[in-house]
């Protein structure tokens, strides 16, 4: 790799948009990763369920995953505390 390359790559790596992607990606992959689990627990899911999924913010996709295991209900498991 040539000087001028490996500065151009080491640039790109330190972008703070690829910081943000990483991030927007990680909570992409959580969310991916509660709806599987709330389909395994509690079967079919309602649209508006997905829907405020994939509008959740990093802190309550957090909670959610932390009661999907220990809720009886999908009701009790995304009420907010």
């Amino acid at each position: 790799m040539t000087g001028a390359l490996r500065r151009n790559f080491r640039s790109r790596r330190r972008h703070p948009r690829n910081s943000e992607g990483r991030q927007t990606g990680r909570l992409e992959g959580q969310r991916s990763t509660l709806l599987k689990l709330l389909r395994l627990r509690f079967g079919g899911l309602p649209e508006p369920v997905v829907a405020r999924v994939r509008a959740a913010d990093a802190a309550q996709i957090e909670g959610w995953t932390e009661r999907v295991l220990s809720s009886p209900t999908l009701d009790d498991c995304l009420t907010e505390r």
